[in-house]
């Protein structure tokens, strides 16, 4: 900036004196940690299920949700969505379906305003923080089951699929529902980024099974968890 420059447009300021309510919210995100933390550790084992919250109900992958999720809990598993429409309402109804555990972590957004009606009522918690409930999800779930989403689906696959490669969690199985969907992402990952660019590693692709049907990926959680004892993740 030369000499000659205007400085009026950025005033001086004394930042010390600059008061912020950035520090408060910490309680805010403590108490969201805390209402998790008492609610999921109780809940026993259960599957993540994941997918659009803009899924319409006569939606093949709508009604797979559904039956994914009533299997699952035939198997002893409740069933853990983000509390909203779509997929996560089908993951919900069919853990109701199947009288299984139905837990809901519900967020504020634009395509989600509110939780669907198959959550048990004392299972349903409401998050102002995306990163707090991320924490729920994969502390809590013995699984990933996921079916076609957009970029919040997203955003929980690499998530988990991040903190299982660098060993900051034990693995889990993550089950990806759909060919039609997902291979193409999955010729991305393998052609670009493991051969063309090698910035994964061979073995990294087993940290995700892609299956068709509910029987298989019901199967891929049972095969995990048929050399360990069911017990929560925790």
């Amino acid at each position: 900036m030369s000499d000659n420059q205007d400085n009026s447009k950025f005033p001086q300021r004394d930042w010390n004196e600059t008061k912020t309510n950035d520090s408060w919210a910490i309680f805010k995100i403590m108490s969201e940690f805390v209402d998790g933390y008492e609610t999921m550790s109780k809940i026993g084992p259960c599957v993540s299920i994941f997918g659009s919250a803009r899924t319409k109900e006569d939606n093949p992958y709508y009604k797979q949700a559904v039956e994914i999720a009533e299997m699952l809990t035939s198997k002893g598993y409740g069933v853990i969505t983000g509390g909203g429409p779509g997929i996560m309402e089908a993951g919900n109804k069919g853990a109701k379906l199947g009288n299984g555990t139905s837990v809901g972590l519900n967020i504020d957004l634009p395509f989600e305003q509110s939780s669907n009606p198959y959550i048990d009522n004392d299972k349903l918690i409401n998050f102002d923080y995306f990163f707090v409930r991320k924490v729920m999800f994969v502390k809590y779930a013995q699984g990933f089951i996921v079916l076609p989403g957009g970029f919040g689906t997203l955003d929980e696959l690499f998530e988990a699929m991040t903190l299982i490669q660098t060993k900051k969690i034990e693995r889990f199985p993550i089950i990806l529902v759909g060919t039609h969907y997902w291979s193409g992402l999955l010729d991305w990952i393998k052609d670009t980024m493991l051969q063309k660019e090698a910035n994964i590693s061979r073995h990294d692709l087993d940290l995700i099974k892609l299956v068709d049907t509910a029987e298989e990926a019901v199967k891929e959680i049972d095969d995990f968890y048929s050399q360990y004892l069911l017990k929560p993740n925790f």
